[in-house]
């Protein structure tokens, strides 16, 4: 009986933010897989271990959840003022297909240490004991993002005080800039609100017309009331996700708002559009207790945020989210700033699931379009694992 040997392949797994994924450098793949195309999305699938039609990818790394089932491809760039191209894959987890649609913003943090430690920056470009900064490009949507990496003793610091809500433990902190965070691809010809308005009225048969704000900045996102969709804001995960109507309600708003975005061209182009955009519900402060059972206070916070990903109520924050949130903050009049209590702001502090992040940007205006020069948080990253993943040939 003949068998298929298996191959193995340099991987490390990480942990950014509060996401975790499988990152390779690009030239340790197999040469069919340094392509975009099937070879490559099958490598990927394999090693996460989708499709799972059980929902548990109990044969691959991934962790059966859109925070845990990602991929990561870096290679050294060669675009002026920039050290490594960064690639992002988020991996289906019942379903053929990885969404390349978007960037991952948690996962953003740990591409400047794996870059570090795999040998991909330059080594004038790292001091042994200070802050490197990595210019990272962001391949899937065209941007630059720069990454603040702590070194100690010539190595990447993963260890130290900074606590990240979403997170167990606590880090080294890493910021990240978001550099020009506005998206100029997926059809939304350059502007920041695809429909030239902060705010819409977004028809949603059998749901109603729900005011949204739609924004291109950090990732595609429809933002829409909760109190208009029966939420407070202050939902935790089981709320949302143990309930099947809530979720096709969440999701038919994100196919309605995805075509008036111009990101589709019809609501049924949605099942294979998984990442982008996001959907997320906003309301006025409130004290909650969030999932690890810590208190969150209302004066604490600016607003509340809840967003799904991949079909599921996020246990924190994407990152590229946290973005948008921070794009949509900053501008007065949009439903993100009225929730935050109007006016002109350039830092916010919101409430998710996990308890609570502080996101900055700074926008303008100009000729009536609005631009956001960057977006700045913070996350920590530190390697979980390093060696060979191991895939069937």
């Amino acid at each position: 009986m003949t068998h298929a040997p298996q191959i193995r392949i340099p991987a490390t797994y990480m942990r950014g933010g509060t996401s975790k994924g499988v990152f390779f450098r690009l030239k340790d793949l197999p040469e069919a897989a340094r392509v975009p195309g099937p070879a490559r999305d099958a490598l990927l699938m394999r090693v996460i271990g989708s499709p799972d039609p059980y929902g548990k990818q109990i044969d691959g790394m991934g962790g059966a959840t859109s925070s845990t089932s990602k991929t990561v491809i870096v290679a050294k760039s060669s675009r002026p003022d920039h050290d490594v191209d960064y690639l992002f894959g988020q991996v289906a987890i019942d379903k053929p297909f990885v969404d390349w649609s978007g960037n991952c913003g948690n996962l953003s943090a740990a591409v400047g240490p794996f870059a570090i430690a795999s040998g991909l920056i330059d080594a004038s470009r790292v001091p042994d004991n200070g802050v490197a900064v990595v210019r990272i490009w962001q391949a899937n949507i065209g941007k630059t993002i720069i990454a603040h990496v702590p070194m100690t003793n010539g190595a990447v610091q993963e260890t130290g005080g900074f606590e990240l809500d979403g997170v167990t433990f606590p880090a080294a902190e890493v910021q990240l800039e978001f550099m020009d965070p506005a998206a100029e691809e997926d059809g939304a010809g350059g502007a920041m609100f695809p429909t030239g308005n902060l705010i819409d009225a977004l028809d949603v048969p059998g749901i109603g017309t729900l005011t949204a704000t739609m924004i291109n900045a950090g990732i595609p996102t429809i933002f829409v009331n909760a109190e208009e969709i029966g939420y407070t804001g202050a939902e935790l995960q089981d709320a949302i996700n143990t309930n099947p109507a809530a979720l096709v309600m969440l999701e038919t708003i994100r196919a309605h708002g995805a075509v008036r975005m111009g990101l589709m061209g019809h609501i049924d182009e949605i099942a294979s559009r998984q990442h982008t955009p996001k959907i997320a519900f906003v309301a006025k402060p409130a004290s909650y207790v969030a999932s690890s059972g810590k208190r969150v206070a209302a004066e604490d916070i600016d607003l509340l945020v809840r967003a799904v990903s991949m079909g599921k109520l996020h246990h924190a924050m994407m990152g590229t989210a946290a973005v948008a949130i921070g794009a949509a903050a900053a501008i007065s009049g949009t439903l993100v700033n009225q929730a935050a209590g109007g006016g002109v702001r350039e830092v916010v502090r919101f409430g998710h699931p996990s308890g609570t992040l502080r996101v900055g940007a700074q926008a303008s205006e100009a000729d009536g379009k609005w631009t956001v020069t960057k977006a700045i948080m913070s996350r920590s990253a530190r390697i979980l694992m390093e060696g060979w993943v191991r895939v069937p040939q």
